[in-house]
């Protein structure tokens, strides 16, 4: 009798340490942030990808009630070789990184400029334009501004590389700086009068402003200059959208589809994909 209670005892504990390795294993894998989840898979069964945005001419804009612009139609070529749909949604740029990472929209893919920071909280594809911040004035104060802009009221969008800049440079250190929700609104401020200076993404200048457009008195003030940045598509960190994303992107820029649509809006020069 008591060889078999024993043998009874040594069985429930054979089991009973069978289950606690099992629930360790288990603790250590979600411990660990390891995901088998196919970001690829998400997007392809539902057989498109949100894509998030802002009205950046001429990255994405409307003419009429059609969304055009040189990263709508990268965006649509890049998705037709992917067999997916783009649909695009217009999003605060301040909370991207929070719409990326709650799914409500899978990418960003507007006139992104890739920072540090955003490297380290997304995957990002591979750069594909350069760029720069430039300041944005009215013609008679282009000189006086180019000097100094202590005491004038500088405006630019929250959350964008204008913001950063206009936070951080020492430059705009004694401006009276207003973050905007948008740089078609920085713009409109600086054209409006109600603000001096506007900083801006060198590509939204190039066909926005100056002789026939609609900001006819505005002008680049060239002669300050402040670095080159780099475009790139942000996806969740650790997505496999992204390297399919950069394979159709070279693919676009071999067969000469990327340079054409960049041609279009005046972008060939600013292009890194060749």
């Amino acid at each position: 009798m008591k060889k078999v209670l024993t043998l009874i005892l040594a069985g429930m504990m054979a089991m009973s340490m069978a289950a606690c390795g099992g629930n360790s294993e288990t603790s250590d894998t979600a411990s660990s942030g390891a995901s088998t989840e196919s970001d690829w898979e998400y997007i392809s069964d539902k057989g498109e990808m949100i894509i998030g945005m802002t009205l950046f001419a001429p990255m994405n804009y409307k003419e009429g009630d059609e969304l055009v612009g040189f990263e709508t139609e990268f965006a649509e070529a890049v998705c037709e070789k992917l067999g997916i749909t783009p649909v695009f949604q217009e999003i605060d740029w301040n909370s991207k990184e929070i719409e990326l990472n709650a799914k409500n929209i899978d990418c960003i893919w507007n006139g992104m400029t890739i920072t540090d920071d955003l490297k380290q909280n997304m995957s990002i594809s591979t750069p594909y334009m350069t760029n720069r911040q430039v300041m944005v004035t009215k013609a008679e104060n282009v000189d006086t501004y180019a000097q100094s802009v202590d005491g004038a009221i500088v405006v630019a969008e929250n959350g964008s590389a204008g913001n950063t800049l206009a936070t951080t440079d020492e430059f705009f250190a004694n401006a009276s700086y207003t973050a905007v929700d948008s740089q078609a609104k920085a713009l409109m401020d600086v054209e409006s009068g109600s603000s001096d200076v506007a900083i801006v993404d060198y590509v939204l200048s190039i066909g926005s402003i100056g002789e026939g457009t609609e900001y006819a008195d505005l002008e680049v003030i060239e002669s300050r200059e402040f670095g080159n940045e780099e475009y790139g598509v942000a996806f969740r960190q650790g997505s496999d959208v992204t390297e399919k994303v950069n394979e159709a992107m070279q693919e676009l820029a071999a067969d000469g589809t990327l340079n054409e649509i960049a041609s279009k809006y005046k972008l060939e020069k600013m292009m890194l994909l060749n």
